[in-house]
């Protein structure tokens, strides 16, 4: 059974162009958010395996967002990478701080980068 996944982001270009990526790489994309009150409807409705939200969401804050799916009762957002275009660095303690297990740039965004965290999550 292919991995589900809950897509967050703001930008409705980058929705359509890394649903389809991932699907064309075995991922089903279950569900599209690009606001966080629509996230956390769709994460409750879907239940995906995992949730990709990106750090910036115009006025929201995806980091705020992976938290609030995290402290829902009732939510369950598998488990949750935040993306962004931006390096790492530039995120780096925040990251650490947050219930995301990991963080993977827009431009290595792939089925394979994907499996790798929850891989990597898995064996620590």
């Amino acid at each position: 059974m292919p991995l589900r996944c809950v897509i967050v982001d703001d930008t409705a270009h980058f929705l359509e162009a890394a649903s389809a990526l991932l699907e064309r790489e075995g991922i089903s994309v279950v569900g599209v958010a690009s606001a966080s009150a629509e996230a956390l409807r769709e994460v409750e409705r879907l239940t995906p395996d995992v949730t990709l939200i990106d750090i910036d969401l115009g006025t929201e804050s995806g980091l705020e967002l992976a938290q609030r799916l995290a402290d829902a009762d009732g939510v369950m957002p598998g488990k949750t990478i935040l993306i962004s275009a931006h390096a790492e660095g530039d995120f780096r303690d925040l990251i650490e701080a947050s219930p995301a297990i990991g963080f993977l740039t827009k431009s290595d965004l792939s089925a394979r980068a994907i499996h790798a965290i929850l891989n990597d999550y898995r064996e620590t």
